[in-house]
């Protein structure tokens, strides 16, 4: 029982016994075999045990780290779906060293009070790209508005499109037809494109649902995954982490 006297032994048991239970421990007997042979399975489990009651804030912390590494496949195998902008729909530096892709509605109103703390992400951190992912959830006026904000994009009037929409308040016919006349928006173009439309948002909820997103905005940074409007600060740590990973 001496190897568990270590605390670095004792947290890495509690960290693989809290995230995978059996399959943790087996993990630890095969990466250090020495330690543990011959000690009685019941008494480690006890240990563990009494580790997590004494440090419960471990727990999640083991299993943010879990849900990071899954993600991370998810993102490594879908990588061109998640971080490639479509078209001209990202923002802040195209060669930067992290990005932040959010998925977003134009009704939902937490991802319209993240406008201005995206833009002040990118004003205070010149290594950022923003990649923005039409995600719309909420009501038939969001598949609409999705559709003409990719058309923007193809047409390299994303954010004269995405600002003015957004600025027009709730989506409407009248509120879209305007944002798109602001952005100097080709409508025949736009229908033109419709069908490269709807598989880019197939694509996009596809994504969604394997990376676990439960609403909008959602994030993507790093192999960590949000479902929530997060502020100024959180953005920044978030993307402090996907750089020093």
């Amino acid at each position: 029982m001496n190897g568990l006297r270590n605390p670095v032994l004792l947290a890495a048991v509690l960290l693989l016994g809290a995230v995978a239970g059996g399959a943790g421990m087996w993990g630890l007997q095969r990466a250090a075999p020495g330690s543990l042979s011959g000690v009685d399975k019941a008494r480690v489990e006890n240990v563990v045990r009494d580790y997590v009651l004494e440090h419960p804030e471990l727990i999640p912390q083991a299993m943010q780290r879990l849900q990071d590494g899954q993600t991370g496949k998810v993102i490594a195998a879908n990588r061109a779906a998640i971080l490639e902008p479509f078209d001209g729909a990202w923002a802040g530096n195209a060669k930067g060293d992290v990005t932040v892709v959010e998925y977003f509605d134009y009704n939902c109103g937490y991802c319209r009070s993240s406008l201005p703390i995206i833009a002040q992400l990118i004003e205070r951190d010149p290594q950022v790209k923003i990649v923005f992912r039409e995600w719309p959830i909420l009501t038939e006026e969001s598949g609409t508005a999705a559709k003409l904000s990719l058309a923007a994009a193809a047409q390299g009037k994303f954010k004269s499109f995405h600002d003015a929409l957004y600025a027009g308040g709730p989506v409407s016919a009248d509120s879209m037809a305007a944002a798109a006349k602001t952005a100097g928006l080709d409508m025949a173009k736009a229908t033109a494109m419709s069908a490269r439309a709807d598989t880019e948002i197939a694509t996009n909820r596809a994504m969604a649902q394997q990376l676990g997103m439960t609403g909008t905005p959602s994030w993507v940074i790093g192999n960590r995954v949000v479902s929530a409007a997060l502020p100024l600060e959180e953005l920044e740590k978030a993307v402090q982490a996907a750089r020093g990973a």
